[in-house]
């Protein structure tokens, strides 16, 4: 399918009805715009739904099974800097070779 529309002074561009119609899309609706190979691709612009700290966690914990004792902020900071002291000698090897 092939259509022609005038870009505006204000830089607004209609998309001609047919292909809004088929695409399903609607007044306001958000739209994601890229460039592509010389290219102005639009694309309806993809929804999140937004969840609450509560939700993402509830989430996050069926996703991450952890069956363990609590673990303190001090011990994960620890751990943390251990696991990046480790990584910086790695790097520090793999810069010398």
């Amino acid at each position: 399918m092939s259509a022609r529309t005038t870009l505006s002074a204000k830089g607004q561009v209609v998309i001609p009805k047919d292909v809004r119609d088929r695409l399903g899309l609607r007044p306001g609706q958000k739209l994601d715009v890229s460039e592509s190979a010389g290219a102005i691709v639009l694309r309806p612009a993809q929804t999140r739904p937004t969840l609450t700290m509560e939700e993402a966690v509830a989430r996050l914990r069926e996703i991450i099974k952890y069956d363990g004792p609590p673990v303190s902020i001090e011990e994960m900071n620890a751990t943390i800097d251990e696991e990046w002291a480790k990584s910086a000698i790695r790097r520090d090897e793999r810069s010398r070779h």
